[in-house]
């Protein structure tokens, strides 16, 4: 099974089609008709599809068992077939496709096993999916391309050659990936005034300037004492994300102090300075977080 605890919730919704096909017009009439001697097709195979969409990773293997918040089953008669739409929505870290699909085949094989006492000549045409909205695949970041970064390492002991930086380049990998631009990554101790001097200097030159290190509770930890007094407007909205998406996996996550807000049209980030902390802070914001840049262009939300 595919691994998606690095995932965020988002809402997800997929509508997939089906078609039956009869033989003849009278198949048609009989169902219009409610004449099908084993009952009300629609409303059997209604509730044969509503188990179908939530029980998918019952008969699919590599399906994940989640929350099905809303499901829609209609049809729509033709001359010699049955149209059948399902739609399945869920607020979760994975895609619906396949449930709804799921669901549309099933409720396509309940009117055949319905409708063979009276027509013989019952065909399952097309199961196909018709659309499919949410995750990261439904945002469009083409302007990501155009952004650029600094990433700030905050540390005595990295800055004075006693420890590797893996945190400061776990945040390199994710901007890399996400097409952003790393033009500065510096090293330097956690002193307020060097932290504050970056800041300002790299917010004139990038869009993005991110700090990871110095957000906890020791006495050496002042990266948000640096930051909080210059930042023009703060998003506290960006910091409960990281704190929230850290807190569901760690209980430590709620004693770190990360920090985001706005130098002028650059973004700023303080994040903590594990390796593990650095990286599921990214996973938490990125790539949505880029939505910003129009917004501080003037674009509407």
């Amino acid at each position: 099974m595919v691994d998606i605890t690095h995932k965020i919730k988002t809402l997800r919704e997929a509508t997939a089609q089906a078609i039956v096909c009869v033989s003849k017009s009278e198949t048609i009439d009989a169902i219009k008709n409610n004449t099908v001697p084993k009952g009300n097709i629609f409303e059997i195979a209604r509730a044969a599809g509503l188990f179908a969409a939530k029980n998918t990773h019952h008969t699919i293997p590599d399906c994940h068992p989640l929350p099905i918040e809303f499901t829609a089953i209609d049809y729509a008669l033709e001359d010699t077939s049955i149209l059948i739409s399902v739609t399945v929505k869920t607020i979760y870290k994975t895609g619906v496709e396949v449930e709804a699909m799921h669901a549309a085949s099933v409720v396509a094989l309940t009117i055949y096993d319905m409708l063979k006492p009276i027509d013989k000549q019952v065909e399952i045409g097309t199961i196909k999916l018709l659309a499919k909205k949410g995750g990261k695949s439904n945002l469009k970041l083409t302007h990501a391309t155009q952004l650029t970064a600094s990433v700030i390492v905050c540390s005595d002991s990295v800055s004075q050659g006693t420890k590797q930086d893996t945190a400061g380049k776990s945040i390199i990998e994710v901007l890399k990936a996400n097409a952003i631009s790393v033009l500065n990554y510096d090293v330097i101790p956690d002193e307020i005034e060097e932290i504050r001097s970056k800041a300002i200097a790299y917010s004139e030159k990038t869009n993005l300037v991110i700090f990871t290190g110095g957000t906890g509770l020791s006495y050496r930890d002042v990266t948000p004492e640096a930051l909080l007094p210059i930042l023009e407007r703060r998003i506290p909205g960006i910091e409960e994300a990281i704190r929230n998406y850290g807190q569901e996996r760690t209980p430590y996550a709620m004693l770190s102090r990360s920090v985001a807000g706005t130098i002028g049209d650059a973004l700023l980030l303080a994040m903590p300075g594990s390796t593990k902390g650095a990286k599921e802070s990214m996973q938490a914001v990125f790539p949505h977080i880029t939505h910003v840049f129009k917004i501080l262009k003037g674009q509407q939300h």
